[in-house]
């Protein structure tokens, strides 16, 4: 091989080499595994002792104490307490040959504090709401698209103190492609529910941080805005400033609290209920067809026209095959979606067919070829022939159809 040809090769390998993949990278921060015990966070303490290790411990038995009475506890000897503690979690501190400064969170084993603090019974909770949250800075907005501190405060949040069962992925493979911050603006319930089943959520909730930097290394003004649902609907909003870049996680974490509090409300007062169009399938649209087919059978209203331009044209008879009785089978179906509005086209195509049982997408690629699995009497061929009639090119047989405009 000659010099030239050797440099070549090595350069495009170096290339390859240097080539990430789309979702290659930290996209998120996984969240923490939801406890049953009683933790209470934030707790700052600042001892004096003979030595730094004398320090600390006195710093944590304070830290039990702080946290007992935050947590609402009676007034109980400091032993008692600690014989109800299961851990001190570390959120920041600094320790010197006689002093001991701390921010801590200490966590209660439920079965021997839940008499005293937090009710000893199960708490009802919320349906599963899946968790968006769309952080705006410098004009740019973000969900997983790198690592945020809007994000990595609800990871770090430990909700299962709270009614409201949120749903938080973690921004790891697909997902950041998925749960982009424009996706709280799409309206299509079939996208909709194809992105809240992947992810076993009834509902979907978006608490928007917008973050205002006063100049570099200066205070920073948080605008936060809780809302909920397939049509973003706002639920409140409130203001919180750190003083530095130092204080913004500790400012982020007060948002989430304040933020799962205005989602508490809404639940008490029945709007976080799951949007009926996002679980109904086409339960409500066949209704609704039912209703309009009824107008249009003979003998049926018929709305006055004014001139003959006015005359609706008439409906195409439509002839169903009786499947009764015919077995159901399994298939995949191949479609390209350059776009959401692809996919709400080929899935209401594919559940329109007679016959279709359900349809739903296994495999969700926009800009490439999304596979979704259907089980349809009569099988792939009766499905083919159907789709051809609505006008779709069909490839294929058996198991595995694919469909494309």
């Amino acid at each position: 091989m000659s010099l030239a040809g050797a440099a070549v090769l090595a350069l495009t390998i170096a290339g390859f080499t240097r080539l990430p993949a789309q979702v290659d990278g930290d996209r998120g921060i996984a969240p923490l595994a939801n406890s049953s015990d009683i933790q209470v966070d934030g707790i700052h303490v600042d001892e004096t002792a003979a030595t730094g290790a004398d320090a600390r411990l006195k710093g944590w038995k304070d830290a039990e104490v702080q946290a007992w009475k935050k947590a609402g506890g009676p007034d109980m000897p400091a032993e008692s307490i600690d014989a109800m503690v299961s851990s001190i979690v570390i959120e920041k501190e600094q320790v010197g040959p006689h002093r001991y400064i701390a921010t801590l969170g200490v966590i209660f084993d439920k079965a021997k504090a839940s008499q005293f603090v937090g009710g000893a019974g199960a708490m009802p909770r919320s349906a599963p709401m899946l968790v968006i949250p769309v952080l705006i800075q410098g004009g740019v907005q973000q969900v997983f698209e790198m690592r945020g501190p809007w994000q990595k405060a609800w990871a770090e949040f430990q909700a299962s103190a709270s009614p409201v069962d949120y749903v938080r992925p973690s921004g790891a493979g697909g997902e950041s492609l998925i749960l982009t911050a424009g996706q709280p603006s799409r309206r299509s319930r079939l996208w909709w529910r194809t992105v809240l089943g992947q992810f076993h959520a009834s509902d979907v909730l978006i608490p928007e941080a917008r973050l205002e930097r006063q100049w570099p290394g200066g205070p920073i003004k948080g605008t936060f805005t809780a809302r909920y649902g397939p049509d973003n609907t706002f639920l409140g909003t409130f203001s919180l400033q750190a003083s530095s870049e130092q204080a913004l996680d500790a400012m982020m974490a007060t948002a989430v609290e304040r933020t799962d509090a205005l989602y508490r409300d809404a639940l008490a007062q029945g709007l976080l209920k799951p949007d009926a169009t996002l679980s109904a399938g086409n339960t409500a649209l066949e209704a609704a067809f039912a209703q309009l087919r009824a107008k249009l059978l003979p003998g049926g209203s018929a709305p006055a026209v004014s001139d003959a331009s006015d005359v609706p044209i008439p409906p195409p008879t439509i002839m169903t095959e009786d499947v009764s009785g015919v077995p159901a089978e399994t298939i995949n179906v191949q479609f390209v979606t350059p776009d959401a509005a692809a996919v709400d086209a080929a899935l209401s195509a594919v559940r329109g067919v007679s016959g279709v049982d359900g349809a739903a997408t296994v495999s969700l690629a926009i800009g490439g070829t999304s596979v979704m699995r259907v089980t349809v009497k009569g099988g792939s061929e009766r499905l083919a022939s159907a789709l051809r009639g609505q006008g779709w090119q069909v490839s294929g047989s058996g198991s595995t159809i694919r469909i494309s405009r």
